[in-house]
């Protein structure tokens, strides 16, 4: 990915917590010579020998079966985006798009059995542990959880390179910075809404 060096995000605790809010990504393989990608949700997981990414994707998804002897694939995150209107600016000016995004390099494996079990149960623990009624490993029935278990496949992808980037008009003015805030939070669009509040968090002006 094409960084400016205004933009390049290197805190590690940051990105980790970008990745964890984010968590919905795109995993681009390549069978065939030709490039192939799935939508699924992934979690970051510390291991002892570094971090990984790790999710599932259906038994009948051909891209597990592209992972055997890749040496890396591209895991993308993106975060809010918006159209940025030069009009908001003092200086005449061409438009443009502010964005998050985390690219991921690493070499993905496939696993299953109580790997794989412990996994679903964390991520059911992400995403349902806060509900009035959370749907938990333990609260579904053993004979639902065989019968899924059987139509998925687990996928993980050791971290070898990140590339993160915010581009949020960290080269315009103090003043300009504060016009596209202030107009971002006026338009209609919540990615709008939540670029603006992404550009107040960070700042390089405060």
């Amino acid at each position: 990915m094409y960084i400016p060096k205004y933009f390049k995000v290197t805190n590690s605790q940051e990105i980790q917590q970008f990745i964890q809010y984010n968590s919905f990504a795109t995993l681009v393989s390549m069978r065939n010579n030709r490039p192939m990608a799935v939508h699924l949700p992934l979690q970051l997981v510390e291991k002892e020998d570094g971090h990984y990414l790790t999710g599932h994707v259906a038994y009948g998804n051909p891209i597990w079966r592209s992972l055997q002897g890749l040496e890396q694939v591209l895991v993308m995150f993106q975060g809010p985006h918006a159209y940025i209107s030069s009009s908001w600016y003092e200086k005449e000016n061409v438009p443009t798009w502010n964005y998050q995004a985390v690219h991921i390099y690493g070499q993905a494996t496939t696993f299953s059995g109580e790997a794989l079990e412990k996994d679903l149960a964390a991520l059911l623990v992400k995403y349902e542990g806060h509900r009035e009624r959370p749907v938990l490993w333990e609260t579904l029935s053993p004979e639902l959880l065989e019968r899924e278990l059987k139509g998925i496949v687990g996928i993980q992808i050791k971290i070898e390179e990140i590339q993160a980037a915010y581009k949020m008009s960290q080269n315009r003015t103090a003043d300009d910075y504060a016009e596209i805030t202030n107009k971002l939070e006026q338009e209609r669009d919540a990615g709008a809404h939540a670029v603006a509040k992404e550009m107040k968090r960070n700042s390089p002006h405060s």
